[in-house]
């Protein structure tokens, strides 16, 4: 399975992902600048995120408490999301969503590489 993510910038990324996985885990487990500072806990809304239209009805619809956070983020749209509250299952092989720019986190430097 695989998620494409759009960032702010204009770069595209298509990233693997696994069954179960939040699609925040996904981004930033791939090293993208999500800031996602809660976690996943539906605490924050900073990992916002717009879905591409055509993936929107295939969702799981939010939930109350994700609709209060997005409530405080910038720029929401009808197609935003918290990424933390969207469970990657088969029937979302190939997701499209575009990282909100209130979500990006900043990059360290240089990264380091383990394992090299």
């Amino acid at each position: 399975m695989h998620i494409t993510v759009h960032l702010p910038d204009g770069s595209t990324h298509r990233l693997e992902a696994l069954e179960g996985w939040r699609v925040m885990e996904v981004i930033r487990d791939w090293g993208l600048p999500i800031k996602g500072e809660c976690g996943g806990a539906c605490a924050c809304a900073t990992c916002h995120v717009r879905v591409k239209e055509e993936w929107l009805d295939r969702l799981i619809p939010a939930s109350d408490e994700e609709l209060e956070m997005l409530d405080g983020a910038f720029n929401v749209e009808d197609s935003s999301r918290l990424c933390c509250q969207i469970i990657m299952t088969p029937e979302l092989d190939g997701l499209e969503v575009e990282l909100a720019e209130d979500s990006l986190a900043e990059l360290p430097p240089e990264r380091l590489v383990v394992g090299g």
